[in-house]
């Protein structure tokens, strides 16, 4: 993750963070493409050391960053700082300093949901009752960093504006942006359900609180892309070594989506819409490069640790 993020959380273009700070909670970093070393550090421990209690090396950690073109100084900061935020713990042999992930409740179910929200991500289609949620909320001015945050928390959630502060949903998320608002103190808001008659005369529609335009042609591009990649995978011409930062720059790709797309009803959308395709792409692509992934991992691991290279798994897709 998990979780785990591109710097325009709460711009208008999709790419929110999977977890925001939270007052009383661990903070997690936010997830971006790239090589951002805390990230990635917690993408790689997410993906192939999921539900581990065990400490790592922290050479062993740091080798597995270089492997992304992290320096060995970058990363140990890396550990360093995610270590302060809680989201690791760390624990000493001698003059070895080893890690592991966090087990406080909070950071635990942050890199759950994270993980699952983007690996569960458009398996199946849902019918849909028509009824929309509609949060509205207000700032001061003088907060713009709690609005920033609960721009990007609403978009994690599936919420988009449709005017300012004025959110909507098609999906009975309600309670969690409710709460998500709560959290960071925002104490202007207010919540409720709506459905709008086909026949009703309408300024703006709802569903054009997304840019359907956009969406298309990046469900479009990503399955331009991945599609060439799946096809070298299955022709057996991708090496190991390859294989890991391929699956890493993979998820993060379809990272995208869930902010993007909160599995918009069918229907809304074109008959031809493109995200099924996208998935399957995804879906395959992600568990093909999944043994040679965690191949790679084990070896690295192993390296510094032969006991605990067994003990790694890649985290594979949800299927319906």
């Amino acid at each position: 993750m998990t979780s785990p993020e591109a710097a325009g959380a709460g711009t208008g273009d999709g790419r929110g963070s999977v977890q925001e700070d939270v007052q009383g909670q661990v903070s997690l970093p936010r997830t971006q493409s790239g090589s951002q070393p805390q990230n990635l550090l917690m993408t790689l421990l997410g993906d192939y050391w999921h539900g581990r209690t065990e400490h790592v090396p922290s050479a062993a950690l740091v080798a597995l960053l270089e492997e992304f073109g992290i320096s060995p100084f970058a990363a140990r900061a890396a550990l360093s700082r995610l270590t302060r935020r809680g989201v690791l713990e760390s624990s000493r042999t001698g003059r070895r300093t080893h890690y592991r992930l966090s087990t406080q409740p909070s950071a635990a179910a942050a890199l759950d949901q994270g993980m699952r929200r983007i690996t569960s991500f458009a398996t199946a289609s849902r019918p849909w009752d028509g009824t929309w949620r509609v949060v509205i909320f207000s700032v001061p001015e003088e907060r713009r960093d709690v609005r920033h945050a609960a721009r990007g928390r609403l978009r994690w959630l599936g919420f988009a504006p449709l005017y300012d502060g004025v959110w909507i949903c098609p999906h009975d998320r309600e309670a969690e942006a409710v709460g998500a608002l709560a959290s960071l103190g925002v104490r202007q808001y207010t919540s409720m359900t709506a459905q709008v008659p086909p026949s009703s005369p309408q300024g703006l529609a709802p569903i054009e609180a997304w840019d359907l335009a956009r969406l298309r042609a990046r469900y479009d591009e990503f399955v331009t892309t991945w599609e060439a990649m799946l096809e070298r995978v299955r022709g057996g011409a991708l090496r190991e070594d390859e294989a890991l930062p391929v699956r890493t720059e993979l998820m993060y790709s379809w990272l995208y989506f869930p902010s993007l797309d909160p599995e918009l009803p069918a229907e809304l959308l074109p008959a031809d819409w493109p995200r099924a395709r996208a998935y399957e792409v995804f879906a395959e692509l992600y568990d093909a490069l999944g043994p040679l992934a965690e191949s790679r991992v084990r070896g690295i691991i192993a390296r510094f640790a032969p006991e605990l290279a067994p003990l790694v798994r890649y985290h594979p897709h949800q299927g319906p």
